[in-house]
């Protein structure tokens, strides 16, 4: 299933979100729990286990929350009830998740004990009822599959807090608040241990993260197989990267659908329309990447043998005219098309939608044609099919934006689809008179891609019979199952479905649900063309070199899969090596000795005995059996890796897996061991006998001039001998004069913190604790000038450099995708440090104007708060984000040093001209202490009054309502400009000069619609104070608000008037006295009581924008290569 995002303020009835991505797994303690009451309890989980019906286990849960008002939880859980078998509980945020609407949510009280890949699927509704009218009750319904990444599925905006907690609408009474969950459950198919390929024949494809809909649509395209053919068709050569050639790909993904036993990953061709990992995880619309895909193809099969095959299955045409009623003028335009936008709304099936698609229009009235000579012409203007391609993608407008409620809303309406779709109906109602009409078009449905889900995202699967059989298949994602055609064609109609109850005596009512998985794209093949289309395609079809290359990735994976298989016969033996140490230190490491994944390693089975195992390093390494000595690593407790002692004759008796588990504590299949050889006159030499007096160290070289350190040698030495005895071979192993000064340091260890200390030469080894494996470090010993000129002038400077150097790559929050430079920095670097080389990068003087912003390393964008100036200690606390460190931070150059910034406010105003209809943003930038006064003093210097001496007030909007008239001495420290809209105008004359009985009223646009049973205002457009005078009638007021807002006369007399409160109409003829509507003075706020033009918005909409967090169809799709 797909992942998403909580959703935008906006209401909606078919709304379904996903869970609230902030909850913990597994239950949360309530501070004060509230009293609860079980309506209905089933069956338990073993009774339904032996019940071999699908038919869903229902039940309605009430929970009675008391002293609602008083619940200080951001989080409030219901008792656990039992559906199904399975425990379920309602979750709720009392004062909303992140918005202002009550969050609700069914949750699965035991997600966090239950096993390893567990699903569950059920269709539910939740309410909160009205205690003054049932039938004004809220209930929202939804269905979901329910495991371990979503266990909670629900509606974050499911009712404005504003109605929840308004005691006159009837929810809240006592303080007492009643949830109900309707819950059905159906039993799901064991997919984790469900082979496809054994059931069915076929395979499905792995979800990246939210890339179910590409799924749906590529098994749709590779089940057509004269498409597949073409796709192997196409050239592509042996030196192509599937990552970076779309047609190597999508060769390579349908190659593994055809011949693969497994799920296929969709990767390489997400990589091919470079796509990243962000990409992957948001939903697209299907129909748009069918379009955008398709036209990519047809572009890369252009010069090919399959130029034009593109067109050749999916391309119709049809033929737009106007033809005048009156006179002899007929205009007609041919267009192509891929597929078809067929209504939903309003339409019981497809070939109503065709009805409607080809209706005719009568241009007539206000609205005649212009036919040119003719002048203004009575005409008719309609849609002619020429001819329809061979395979018929129709795409059903599921989605479609409410103009009423500004808004995307999904239609969940049944509608029907034939099996055979005879588009000859009618004598050929839909074909222009130029149609072939030899041209038989007679369909048979091949394919249903199915959305289930809301407006706000959800998941897609298809219902495909690849051969034209009667056995349907649906490929979900991974699944592929056996399906009867009534789930393939009636279930996903769509429309309302009833589920019976199974505890009557609790509940009377069957519940209705609305039906959220329904069809989305059709796909139609002609009959005439159908051999031709479900064509044979084999091997022979596809490229060799493209045969060659995934018959090896293919065996590559067998062998990968059979390795693992047989990994428990097997040890790996990892063997370091003097020459391992010469290659990694200094270049790849600095700390211990070796990179144990970079050295040699055998597989070896675990009966072969340790003796024979040296014959194989002989044979590796050119190293006689007897010239060998194999020490055992061990981790000491500082978290260091050291070679720690010999193996014992005994020990290389014993077979290689038992030595594996004396050696190692954690059980894993590795073996981790040092080669010790002597060399001498280029071959080896028998060993040196080791007793226990005898300490194996290492030595590592350091060099400040250059800033190097490298591995020079091993060396045994007594316990009881001191270092200064040893000085003349440390020279000659790094070249020195036998005389040179040298200093001594041990590397003790480097993690959390660099230890390496300074040895004494004249103290033994013993006294100094220096035993097996460890590791000392020399250099020259150095004059006080000479340190000085040197960045790290010894040992533990220079590994305490290493340690925390970091590499940190800068970019611009204005483009945060691109990385603009890197710097080398360290991890302790202060605030200060890390501007001031920002700073000198970049050019800036004032080091004080560089603001920096961390890193997201789940989102891998830039977090919403910048670093505030010197909040960070070190570097380290800058890249940190929870448990991961990243490498990337977003630097901005301000106009003004940072520690000044922080202390203004910046608001922003809109500014509504007096006279001109403009609305200008402005950026107004003051002292936190500032006023409001301030705010439209600055305002005046940057805009145009109407006259010198205008007078200005800021007023709060929010959902096209005023809240307040800021008083000119309110401070703006606390004023939010994030949620609500300021609005700064000029204060009208007539204002001024109020008389005792006049009054000063809100008057706000709206809309009525009918939702939850009952009649619902919707407000819109800009909102306006007006002056009404003592007597004045609804028609004198009319005069000046037509003339305020220069309505023609045409539309303003449709317009009606209204006293609103509370948000109910109550509608004012001519003649009435409108200040006697507003004398109450102990209402709630100003914005209660408004007067109401009721009109339809005709307004140029704003596009459909939300959250940028959500997954959503807003992006649209693009291939970039």
């Amino acid at each position: 299933m797909t992942m998403m995002n909580p959703p935008p303020l906006d209401q909606e009835d078919e709304e379904m979100l996903v869970p609230n991505t902030e909850l913990v797994q597994g239950p949360q303690p309530l501070e004060g729990s509230q009293p609860m009451e079980i309506i209905a309890q089933p069956e338990t989980a073993n009774t339904l286990e032996n019940q071999p019906n699908d038919e869903p286990q229902t039940s309605r849960f009430t929970w009675t929350i008391e002293n609602f008002s008083r619940l200080n939880t951001r989080k409030h859980y219901s008792e656990v009830f039992i559906v199904g078998g399975y425990k379920w509980r309602v979750l709720i945020f009392p004062k909303g998740n992140n918005v202002d609407y009550l969050s609700m949510y069914l949750d699965v009280a035991d997600s966090a004990t239950l096993p390893y890949g567990w699903s569950r699927y059920a269709q539910f509704s939740l309410s909160v009822v009205n205690h003054v009218h049932t039938k004004l009750t809220i209930r929202k319904e939804t269905q979901h599959q329910f495991n371990a990444r979503e266990s909670d599925w629900g509606f974050t905006s499911f009712m404005p807090l504003s109605e929840l907690y308004d005691p006159t609408r009837g929810f809240l009474v006592n303080d007492t608040c009643v949830v109900e969950a309707d819950v059905a459950v159906r039993r799901v198919i064991d997919y984790w241990t469900y082979d496809s390929k054994k059931e069915t024949g076929y395979v499905g494809l792995k979800n990246q993260g939210a890339t179910c809909y590409m799924n749906s649509l590529l098994q749709t395209l590779y089940h057509i197989p004269y498409f597949r053919k073409a796709v192997y068709h196409m050239p592509t050569t042996e030196n192509d990267m599937p990552s970076g050639s779309i047609p190597l790909a999508l060769q390579s993904l349908f190659y593994k659908l055809q011949y693969n036993d497994t799920s296929v990953s969709t990767k390489e061709l997400t990589r091919s329309f470079g796509w990243d990992t962000y990409d992957s995880f948001m939903q697209h619309d299907v129909q748009e990447l069918n379009r955008v895909l398709c036209e990519k193809l047809e572009d890369k099969m252009k010069g090919t043998v399959v130029e034009g095959t593109i067109q050749q299955l999916f391309e119709g045409h049809n033929m737009n005219y106007i033809e005048c009623i009156n006179v002899d003028l007929k205009s007609t335009r041919k267009e192509s098309f891929y597929d078809l936008q067929l209504d939903v709304k309003g339409c019981r099936d497809v070939y109503a939608s065709f009805d409607k698609y080809v209706e005719v229009e009568r241009l007539e009235g206000d609205n005649k044609y212009h036919a040119e000579e003719h002048g203004l012409q009575d005409a008719k203007k309609g849609v002619l099919f020429i001819d329809f391609p061979p395979v018929l993608q129709l795409q059903l407008k599921r989605f479609e934006y409410d103009f009423m409620r500004d808004t995307m809303v999904k239609i969940n309406d049944r509608y029907e689809f034939p099996l055979q779709l005879d588009l000859d109906r009618e004598d050929g109602k839909y074909l222009s008179p130029e149609a072939d009409k030899s041209v038989r078009n007679l369909y048979t449905l091949h394919g249903v891609l199915v959305h289930s889900g809301g407006v706000h995202g959800g998941h897609y699967y298809a219902f495909i019979r690849p051969t034209l059989s009667d056995q349907w298949f649906k490929f979900d994602d991974e699944r592929v199952t056996k399906e009867d055609m009534k789930r393939a064609l009636e279930e996903q109609y769509g429309g309302e479905e009833e589920l019976p109850q199974t505890n009557p005596r609790f509940n009377n009512t069957p519940f209705k649900f609305t039906k959220y998985s329904n069809a989305y794209m059709l796909v139609y093949i002609r009959e005439s063309d159908k051999e031709k289309i479900i064509c044979n395609v084999d091997e022979k079809d596809i490229a060799e070199h493209l045969r060659i290359r995934l018959k090896k990735e293919q065996e590559e994976k067998e062998d990968k899969r059979r390795y693992k298989a047989q990994a428990h016969l097997y040890t790996i033996i990892k063997v370091a090596r003097d020459e391992d140490l010469m290659q990694q230190i200094g270049k790849d490491i600095y700390f211990d000795l070796v990179d144990h994944e970079r050295v040699r390693s055998f597989r070896i089975q675990k009966q072969m005995p340790f003796n024979l195992f040296k014959e194989e390093v002989a044979k590796e390494f050119g190293i006689p059996v007897q010239f060998q000595r194999f020490w055992i690593w061990a981790k000491r407790q500082n978290h260091t890796y050291r070679p720690n002692r010999p193996l014992t004759p005994h020990e290389e008796a014993q077979s290689v897996g038992q030595l594996r588990e004396v050696s190692n504590k954690t059980h894993n299949a590795e073996l981790k061991l040092f080669l010790e050889v002597e060399i001498g006159d280029r071959n080896p030499i028998p060993l040196p006998d080791k007793t226990k007096e005898d300490i194996l160290l290492f030595f590592k070289l350091y060099d400040p001039q250059k800033e190097e350190l490298r591995f020079v040698g091993r060396l045994f030495v007594k316990s009881s001998g001191k270092p200064h005895e040893i000085l003349t071979k440390l020279n000659e192993m790094a070249g020195f004069s036998p005389e040179e000064e040298i200093e001594l340091y041990e590397e003790i260890k480097f993690e959390p913190n660099v230890m390496c200390e300074r040895i004494d030469k004249r103290a033994t080894f013993r006294f100094s604790q220096i035993e097996d494996g460890d590791i000392i470090c020399f250099q020259k010993s150095s004059s006080h000038e000479s340190e000085e000129q040197c960045r790290y002038p010894d040992v533990p400077s220079f590994l305490e450099y290493v340690h925390n150097r970091q590499i940190v790559h800068f970019r611009s929050l204005e483009r945060p995708k691109e990385d603009d430079f890197c710097l080398e920095l360290s991890k302790l670097h202060t605030y200060d440090d890390v501007v001031e080389r920002v700073a000198y990068r970049l050019g800036v003087n004032d080091p004080s104007k560089i603001r920096l912003t961390p890193h997201n390393c789940y989102s891998q964008q830039p977090k919403p708060h910048p670093i505030k100036y010197r909040a960070a200690e070190r570097l380290l606390e800058m890249l940190v984000h929870y448990n991961q460190t990243s490498d990337i931070l977003y630097y901005e150059v301000l106009d003004i040093p940072l520690p000044e910034l922080q202390c203004l406010k910046t608001l922003k105003v809109a500014f509504h001209h007096a006279t001109k209809d403009e609305v200008v943003i402005h950026n107004i930038r003051l002292p936190r202490q500032s006023t409001v006064g301030d705010v439209l003093n600055e305002l005046k210097k940057k805009v145009e009054l109407s006259h010198a001496n205008a007078e200005l007030r800021m007023v709060e909007v929010f959902y096209h309502k005023m809240y307040k008239i800021f008083p000119l001495n309110e401070k703006i420290e606390n004023i939010n400009d994030q949620y609500w809209t300021l609005r700064a105008e000029e204060v009208p004359e007539e204002e001024k000069n109020l008389g005792p009985l006049d009054r000063l009223i809100h008057v706000y646009h709206f809309t009525k619609e009918t939702g939850q049973n009952q009649m619902q205002v919707q407000n819109f457009g800009e909102p306006f104070f007006l002056v009404i005078h003592e007597g004045e009638t609804l028609a004198d007021v009319k005069v000046r608000i037509q003339k305020k807002l220069q309505v023609p006369d045409e539309e303003f007399t449709k317009w009606k008037f209204a006293f609103m409160s509370l948000g109910r109409p109550e509608y004012l003829q001519d003649s009435d006295i409108v200040s006697n509507r507003f004398q109450r003075r102990d209402i709630y706020g100003a914005w209660e009581q408004y007067l109401g033009l009721e009109h339809s918005d005709t307004a140029p909409k704003r596009s459909y924008a939300i959250s940028q967090n959500r997954f959503t169809f807003e992006k649209p799709v693009k291939i970039y290569n």
